[in-house]
């Protein structure tokens, strides 16, 4: 597991470590350096996947960064940016990026222990789940990889895939829906459940077609028909990839989450937080990026009510201002935090108070 990440002259970033535990959050202002934290994982990622010394700035993980130029921190006195992660146990992992021979990538010095995190084992130690997840189509591409390499793809572009391919592979104990019925401990009947707590009752049906790299995927409320993704909407699509992802995520594997909530009801917000905090506490690392209040309360109440997550295995890093390090604020038992500073997650507050002023001049 990692247990901090520290970046140095890239982006907004001149020189700052950041604390992580088994659920990281990521929150705070647009801008801010809540997704340039991702970025500097996706790149030592990207490159120890390689391992060929190269880190390409556009391409893996649908990233766009540009020219190698432009990601140097304004403030550097050194023409590279390094990436360093220490893993349980004290063990550490360096990499440094320095300009290639064209400006469209990075030569990076890999780290010689370390990194093995990122570079060997099934595809489930590493996954990432962007902001621009594939919405509904009635068929998603296939990876032409062996099973023990699939996974639902940066866009959850192969979630189909996955399903179809490995729907009956059993689910670890830990990260099993809680009901009084009797669920078969399998991953397509598991994420049934899970995304129709997240979501509304739905079953899902998967296909692949014969002598093409494609699969199709149907969904349906129960005793209903099997309808095309097209006409079940974007919540379903956007949440059934995250649900995937953390059931099939190896045991102490890393997903990173970008806005879970997109396109969820508030209801499915504060579930898919509540939904995270059981995946991290069943031993995957998690790493979220999130705006929504709504999955920080499901973060909460998992830890304060349900007692799914431990207080001290959860931490979230507040970045209000690009110019200054992000604060870092702990959970307490009862599901608070130790500090809550301005500007975080209070604009409900704020709106509400100016509202009353409203109301009381009248």
């Amino acid at each position: 597991m990692i247990t901090s990440l520290s970046i140095r002259d890239f982006k907004r970033f001149k020189s700052e470590t950041l604390t992580f535990r088994p659920l990281t959050v990521l929150a705070g202002q647009n801008g801010s350096g809540k997704t340039s934290t991702i970025h500097a994982l996706l790149l030592a990622v990207a490159a120890s996947q390689r391992g060929d010394g190269i880190a390409e700035l556009n391409g893996p993980f649908g990233l766009e960064l540009g020219w190698f130029e432009s990601l140097i921190n304004r403030n550097a006195a050194d023409s590279y940016f390094s990436v360093e992660i220490e893993q349980t146990g004290g063990q550490r992992a360096s990499w440094t990026f320095e300009e290639g021979d064209t400006e469209l990538y990075a030569s990076v010095t890999l780290p010689f222990t370390g990194g093995e995190t990122f570079s060997h084992g099934s595809a489930s130690r590493f996954q990432y789940l962007g902001a621009e997840r594939l919405g509904p189509r009635i068929v998603q591409s296939s990876a032409a990889l062996p099973r023990d390499k699939l996974q639902v793809g940066w866009q959850g572009q192969y979630t189909a895939q996955v399903i179809e391919k490995l729907g009956t592979q059993i689910v670890e104990h830990g990260r099993l829906f809680p009901s009084d019925e009797e669920i078969p401990p399998l991953l397509k009947a598991q994420a049934e459940q899970w995304l129709s707590a997240i979501v509304r009752p739905v079953q899902i049906d998967t296909s692949t077609f014969p002598d093409t790299g494609v699969a199709s995927i149907a969904f349906r409320v129960p005793g209903g028909e099997f309808v095309r993704p097209t006409n079940m909407g974007f919540g379903v699509t956007y949440a059934l990839p995250i649900v995937v992802a953390a059931l099939t995520a190896a045991d102490g594997g890393l997903l990173i989450v970008e806005n879970p909530e997109a396109h969820l009801h508030p209801a499915g917000q504060s579930a898919v937080g509540i939904f995270l905090a059981r995946m991290a506490s069943a031993g995957v690392q998690i790493v979220l990026e999130t705006h929504s209040d709504h999955v920080l309360n499901g973060i909460r109440r998992a830890i304060g009510e349900q007692q799914i997550l431990k207080s001290e295995s959860g931490i979230v890093h507040f970045f209000e201002d690009p110019d200054l390090p992000a604060q870092p604020l702990v959970f307490t038992p009862s599901g608070g935090f130790s500090d809550w500073p301005p500007g975080f997650f209070d604009q409900y507050q704020l709106d509400v108070a100016r509202l009353n002023r409203v109301r009381r001049s009248r």
